[in-house]
């Protein structure tokens, strides 16, 4: 009898499974850091702005949907796949900050998340041994 994965068995039909690929890939990182950093904005408006506690019920949402976004990613170790998000998250994070705050970022950020992303895909995609 065949053996299953945990993925298999997932209830949800877009479940993480191996062999999504590069496309995948980048589509749940980029996912992944717009619900993680909309997540934690939520709880920084509440607590920094004054914004009503209800602000936290689709913040909450919004940072488990971070979560789920991750096992999506074509990578077998949880650890690489979390190492390698980083570098989007603070390529998001500077677009937020553009986007959202309204502040421009200068080329220091610009540089800093282009070494960041570099490394990312260093990290990710990167040859392994057997």
């Amino acid at each position: 009898m065949k053996q299953e994965g945990a993925a298999s068995r997932s209830p949800l039909f877009f479940c993480a499974r191996s062999g999504h690929g590069k496309p995948m890939t980048a589509w749940a990182y980029i996912g992944a850091a717009l619900a993680e950093i909309a997540g934690c904005f939520a709880f920084w408006a509440w607590l920094r702005m004054d914004k009503p506690v209800w602000w936290l019920a689709p913040g909450m949402a919004s940072l488990a949907l971070f979560a789920y976004l991750l096992t999506l990613v074509d990578a077998e170790h949880a650890g690489r796949t979390y190492a390698a998000y980083g570098g989007v998250y603070i390529v998001a994070a500077l677009v937020w900050l553009w986007a959202v705050e309204g502040i421009k970022p200068d080329r220091w950020d610009l540089i800093g998340a282009a070494v960041c992303l570099g490394g990312a895909a260093i990290i990710l995609f990167g040859p392994r041994a057997s």
